[in-house]
């Protein structure tokens, strides 16, 4: 499968993903994906890749496959893509002759309940709530507090979308199980929100 390392996004399952694709190995990348299931694997670029962006800068092994469900392909040839979060994967990567890079993935379900015990979900509602209201972000905290969410959609969706740095991202995605991601991430937010207090006196 074709991967697309990054070195500031981390993927998740039940999550869209908008992608501006410019380089013209990228671009071969989305055309070869198109005639072969439309998928392509998203993974986190390690640090110092800088030196070796042109090459084969080392990546995280853990990431998450996204199947390629809206494309719009732009005069210049440049395109823009939306994937959608499928399963996270462990990613072998392989020689090939591709200017793009490709792995062999072995799929990498979450083991456990796809769902939380009640106490954890509570305590993640409350501290998300909390800190999306230190943030003015209102209307996302009415989201979560509707209760509409699954829980699995809730946690992956808080994974990506809140403002944690790619490393903590993946450190989420490297969760065990959906109970362990989200006490993961009320531990990040709770940091995040001491952080906040002692800046604000």
């Amino acid at each position: 499968m074709p991967i697309f390392p990054l070195p500031n996004v981390v993927f998740f399952p039940e999550t869209y993903l908008p992608l501006h694709i410019f380089e013209p190995r990228y671009r071969e990348m989305v055309h070869d994906a198109s005639g072969q299931g439309d998928c392509i694997g998203m993974v986190l670029l390690k640090d110092g890749w800088e030196d070796e962006y042109e090459a084969d800068p080392p990546i995280y092994p853990i990431g998450c496959v996204g199947r390629i469900i809206s494309s719009h392909k732009l005069a210049d040839g440049r395109l823009n893509i939306v994937l959608q979060g499928l399963q996270r994967c462990t990613f072998e990567e392989q020689e090939v002759s591709t200017p793009y890079r490709q792995a062999r993935i072995i799929p990498n379900a979450q083991k456990g309940a796809p769902s939380l015990d009640i106490e954890t979900r509570i305590n993640l509602e409350q501290i998300t709530q909390e800190y999306l209201t230190w943030k003015k972000a209102h209307e996302l905290c009415q989201v979560i507090a509707s209760g509409k969410l699954t829980d699995s959609i809730l946690v992956h969706n808080l994974s990506a979308g809140l403002d944690l740095s790619p490393v903590e991202k993946q450190f989420l995605l490297e969760s065990g199980h959906l109970i362990q991601q989200a006490r993961r991430l009320i531990d990040l937010i709770r940091f995040k929100l001491a952080d906040l207090r002692t800046a604000q006196g």
